[in-house]
């Protein structure tokens, strides 16, 4: 039997604290992993969207794997549609379907979330949000469950859109201001989360301030960029995974070396290598995101899933009548 879990059914079943838990654990799992992740993309002809296939996604300490199907359209809403496909690490059995707009804008937002909170100075309170979509809103909402937030500065290129997001924040008790410019965000604040489709740099080095942090989200596809080489350069640089951040990531985009990234995120949580060693430092967290944070999230919520009898079961190959019976 093979559950059916839409957008209904992950909201009820999975917590932030439980996806913080799931993500923290894979991010130090994966480092021991010996099988190298892999993003298929493909362009449409005559069509605005691509198509995005991320495999496998697997952790050590899970029975199970994934493999999730996007279609990615940067107009629509979402902007990201598609579905996780979970399956039995011994034999295959699919265990699962999955809303893949709602895995993954967990599973980045909550994972930039923490790579956020570990990354930024102590007394980052104000934080800025360069565009304003959905995976900016869950990591902010995550954000807010691991360190204090009081102010929140947003600009995005549809202006609507900020001021959408700064009404439902102001709604939950957050002070927010929209800006014209992403160059004004970073001038106002000393942590900011960049998630857009930009293929230019959006921000210069220049534009920061000392101690200042950055986790960019939207260089996860050749071409995408929104940090400007020199910036990465002078950054203490901490990707997600080395050989996708050159092939398909920020590093290979500007133009730089592996050598230019100092730390994958699961060694910062691990402990193996410090977060900072300088207050003044620029930090910069640039994932491209990988398929075992699909895993960790699709595996946390099958287990509830079980345990709360969620989901809707169905069959692919419904047992004909008469075989089986006694």
């Amino acid at each position: 039997m093979t559950v059916l879990l839409g957008t209904a059914e992950l909201e009820q079943l999975l917590t932030p604290q439980t996806a913080f838990r799931a993500l923290r654990q894979g991010f130090v799992s994966a480092l021991a992993a010996h099988t190298s992740p892999q993003r298929v993309r493909q362009s449409l002809p005559s069509s605005p969207g691509s198509v995005a296939v991320l495999l496998p996604g697997l952790l050590p300490d899970i029975p199970a794997y994934t493999v999730k199907v996007n279609a990615k359209f940067p107009d629509a809403s979402p902007a990201i549609s598609g579905i996780v496909c979970l399956h039995d690490l011994m034999n295959g059995r699919l265990l699962a379907l999955l809303d893949s707009a709602f895995v993954t804008a967990w599973r980045t937002g909550l994972s930039a979330a923490l790579a956020t909170d570990l990354l930024s100075s102590a007394r980052t309170h104000t934080v800025g949000i360069i565009g304003a979509g959905a995976q900016a809103d869950v990591t902010l909402r995550g954000l807010t469950r691991l360190r204090a937030v009081n102010h929140v500065v947003i600009h995005d290129v549809d202006a609507g859109r900020a001021h959408r997001m700064a009404e439902l924040w102001q709604q939950a008790g957050l002070e927010c201001q929209v800006v014209g410019s992403a160059r004004e965000v970073a001038r106002t604040c000393d942590s900011i989360v960049t998630a857009t489709w930009s293929r230019h740099p959006l921000l210069h080095l220049p534009d920061l301030q000392p101690g200042s942090h950055i986790t960019s989200l939207g260089a996860d596809e050749p071409g995408k960029t929104e940090l400007d080489a020199q910036l990465l350069q002078h950054a203490r640089l901490i990707v997600d995974d080395l050989d996708l951040a050159m092939t398909s990531g920020a590093l290979g985009t500007a133009g730089l070396h592996r050598g230019d990234a100092t730390a994958l995120l699961g060694q910062i949580i691990e402990g193996a290598v410090p977060a900072r060693t300088d207050a003044e430092q620029v930090t910069v967290y640039t994932p491209v995101g990988l398929p075992w944070q699909d895993l960790a999230l699709s595996w946390a919520a099958y287990q509830a899933a079980l345990q709360h009898r969620a989901g809707v079961d169905f069959q692919f190959h419904p047992q004909p009548k008469g075989e089986g019976s006694a």
